[in-house]
């Protein structure tokens, strides 16, 4: 803070104006306004994400004096902006976005204005390969009058995000703020804010947010976002001529904004943005991160000398640098990846790994009630990143979230549970709280086959997996094979295995390759299992289920009749999903995301290849091999094709991607432009993209393909190499961030995507990042990771 010698008693009073500022700007006590606009969540094409890294003890994250506070404090970054920053729970976001604005004499650009933005990692080795989640974003104004840098990471001590913003100009009378918009407790309506000596305050409820600088604010001003929140008063007359020292009694949408100082040439601003729960533990949390200042912070964050942080946790990952020799960017996104699967646990539930650290489209999507978007557990993402943890050697994070598992169960004591028991719940916050309640019997089956890997692996030791197949793994067994009533909150339907309510895109009913696959896997390990506990009753009931299910893979899921018009469509393939049991009807599937359901032989997509992945199949079978060409024909109509072919600037060679399915509806608007689902409605010009861990499912494929026919020599290792992984590598933005969707170059394009640019969906997403770690490691190992060779010895 500014010498109390610098301000007049007067000026304290108004709220931190300090020497040099403005003298004839209006202070009023309370901002007009209220509630603001309507709150939105914001860009979920994130370039960064990060957090502390803490390590466990006996599986869990304590506080203790030696390793002092576990930081639980998570940030993004997208658009060059700091946006959704979240404490508590890792889905509990408390800003919407934090970004700097700079003046002159005539001029005012924010961060939202169109700067030139580069994004880069703080603490790299010798190869670029990122050694920690600590970022430096460069935004360089067009007209060339400023450059801001902005240094972003977390206190490893306490809960705060440590900012370094540091501006260069050449220009005189220039000038740096700093503007958040609090969505404190996860939403954007119920803030009240307020001026004070320390610095600037947020708070709804028992949770508060503050913010300070190490050399305070000049001018300091909240306000109700889009009505006195006095952006545009600076956009006018390129200084505050009025502040708000308070919100007042009524709560809605708030806003800060504060005058950091004057730029004479550089200056360097150090701010924290705070957490607690009393406004005193806030500031006090943020003092002490600003009093240790910004050498000892980030040095702890990296885990550079005695300090333990990011760079001790790469380095306890073993097989990370053999895996570096399988990828063409010398390792780069195989750390990152690392970082992020990490970074996407709680801390509070450890174990608890979420889909993605973002709100899907969310700048359309409304922010007035708590949302966890996709920083929730779907438990079939979850076993994606919990083999990707055993893949880049880290076998205590995948035993600790198999173990986290029962806490999303569905058992007697579940709260609203009126039906039967053992599978696994759709969506869940991260605590266990319900969210979606529908049943996908792959999400059933992927615990069981964790289980059995983790043992494989020594991992799980046998008394511990007979201790898990009796509390958690033979409940889910015997739903697999009996089904049963799933009978909870608005879920009220009979299920009838192999049949699943919904397939792992959680939208149609029926029998699916991908999730009878799954089915199989899990029956057949626990038939194994099963043999461990002495369970001779088990074992023989799961090994008889899975063969009775594997003899109908073909008989419903794969027609001899099928109607897609392609130069390689010869009417012969499996299809995405069933609702009937003859392969050769044309039954519709449902409605879904806008699109209007079709004869289920028009809709493909690269579900059988999870046959070969767990061994139901062998990479040579004459279904599999039959459904490749019509997988791979870029010929079919626009809206039934699946595979589009991809260039990268630089780059002369083709790299191959995939859409979840045709006739797929959930992405961007084809027609209009607009986001998915924008304005809460479904529209028919709704289109899938494509989604870049296909080409890692189908880089896996062709490692078992080329195992079974004549061993994955050196020339194959480069083919595999050069198309699928590299085609991964370049898939990733500036940020080594991997997405759920990218361009696909269809339809109108308002949003200016490059061909193969992650849109808005969701990034990172983690199952993305995974794909890409379990990728490296097959083609290093020479032998596909997640592949379970009993499954095909016993189907036998």
């Amino acid at each position: 803070m500014k010498k109390l010698s610098c301000l007049s008693l007067a000026l304290i009073a108004a709220g931190l104006i300090g020497c040099g500022s403005a003298t004839n700007t209006q202070q009023i006590e309370t901002a007009p306004g209220a509630p603001g606009d309507k709150p939105y969540w914001t860009y979920s094409d994130k370039t960064g994400i990060g957090t502390s890294y803490e390590a466990y003890k006996n599986g869990q994250y304590v506080n203790d004096a030696k390793t002092g506070e576990v930081s639980k404090v998570w940030f993004s970054i997208a658009k060059g902006m700091i946006t959704e920053t979240m404490f508590g729970l890792i889905h509990q976001a408390q800003i919407r976005d934090m970004q700097f604005i700079v003046t002159g004499r005539d001029f005012t650009v924010t961060e939202r204005d169109e700067l030139d933005v580069s994004i880069d990692y703080l603490y790299k080795d010798e190869q670029g390969r990122p050694l920690s989640l600590a970022y430096k974003v460069v935004s360089k104004d067009k007209q060339g009058r400023f450059t801001l840098e902005k240094h972003i990471f977390t206190d490893p001590d306490g809960q705060s995000l440590f900012v370094r913003a540091k501006v260069d100009t050449h220009l005189s009378g220039v000038k740096a703020y700093v503007n958040v918009n609090p969505y404190v407790n996860n939403n954007g309506l119920n803030d009240s804010a307020t001026v004070t000596d320390k610095g600037l305050v947020a708070w709804e409820a028992d949770n508060f947010l503050t913010l300070q600088s190490s050399t305070g604010f000049g001018q300091a001003s909240v306000g109700f976002t889009g009505h006195s929140d006095n952006l545009n008063d600076l956009k006018k007359n390129h200084a505050l001529t009025r502040t708000y020292q308070s919100t007042g009694k009524t709560k809605g949408n708030v806003n800060w904004l504060a005058e950091l100082g004057e730029v004479k040439g550089t200056a360097t601003f150090d701010l924290a943005l705070s957490f607690g729960k009393s406004q005193a533990d806030s500031f006090a949390q943020g003092a002490a991160a600003l009093d240790k200042g910004y050498d000892k912070v980030l040095a702890h964050y990296n885990g550079q000398g005695e300090h333990i942080g990011w760079e001790d946790y790469l380095a306890s990952l073993e097989p990370m640098q053999r895996l570096a020799n399988y990828t063409t960017d010398s390792g780069k996104l195989l750390n990152a990846s690392a970082l992020v699967l990490k970074a996407q646990e709680d801390k509070t539930h450890a174990g608890a790994l979420i889909a993605s650290l973002s709100n899907p489209w969310g700048d359309t999507v409304a922010a007035e009630q708590g949302h966890t978007g996709y920083k929730a557990v779907w438990v079939r993402d979850f076993y994606q990143v919990a083999m990707a943890f055993m893949a880049m050697g880290d076998p205590d994070t995948a035993l600790t979230s198999f173990e986290y598992l029962e806490k999303v169960q569905v058992m007697d004591g579940t709260p609203g549970n009126q039906g039967d028991t053992g599978w696994f719940l759709q969506k869940t916050h991260v605590d266990g709280e319900l969210e979606w309640v529908g049943v996908q019997l792959d999400q059933t089956a992927m615990p069981i086959m964790l289980a059995w890997k983790l043992w494989q692996a020594g991992v799980l030791s046998d008394e511990k997996l007979v201790y898990w197949y009796e509390r958690m793994l033979k409940p889910a067994a015997e739903f697999l094979v009996d089904g049963g009533l799933a009978k909870i909150l608005w879920n009220d339907t009979q299920i009838t295995p192999p049949a699943t309510q919904q397939e792992r895109w959680e939208e149609q009913d029926g029998y699916s390759p991908s999730t009878t696959a799954a089915i199989i896997a899990g029956l057949v390990t626990a038939s194994d299992i099963a043999k461990l506990a002495g369970d001779k009753a088990g074992q023989q009931r799961y090994l008889d289920t899975a063969k009775q299910y594997n003899d109908t893979v073909e008989k419903l899921m794969f027609t001899t009749e099928g109607n897609l018009q392609g130069k390689d469509a010869d009417g012969e393939y499996f299809f995405r999903i069933a609702r009937d049991e003859n392969p050769n009807s044309s039954t519709k599937l449902g409605d879904n995301n806008g699109r209007v359901g079709l004869d289920k032989r028009q809709i493909i997509d690269g579900g059988f290849l999870e046959l070969v992945r767990y061994g139901v199949r062998d990479a040579d079978a004459p279904s599999v091999i039959n459904t490749l060409p019509e997988y791979e024909d870029e010929t079919l109509p626009e809206n039934l094709r699946v595979k589009y072919s991809f260039t990268f600037p630089g780059d002369p060679n083709t790299y191959p991607g995939y859409r979840r399915y045709g006739n797929d509806g959930y992405g961007e608007d084809e027609v209009k432009g607009t986001n998915y689902a924008e304005g809460g409605q479904n529209t028919s010009g709704q289109r899938g993209r494509v989604w870049p861990f296909f080409t890692g499912e189908k880089g896996h494929y062709e490692i078992a393909a080329a195992v079974a026919a004549k061993g994955l020599d050196k020339a194959e290792v480069q083919r595999i190499k050069h198309t699928y992984v590299r085609g991964m590598e370049h898939f990733a933005n500036e940020g080594l961030m991997l997405p759920e969707q990218v361009w696909d170059g269809v339809g109108v394009n308002p949003f200016g995507y490059q061909l193969g640019e992650g849109t808005n969906s969701a990034t990172p997403l983690a199952w993305t990042h995974a794909e890409y770690v379990k990728l490296v490691r097959s083609l290093a190992d020479k032998n596909v990771w997640d592949h379970y060779p009993i499954v095909g010895e016993k189907l036998k």
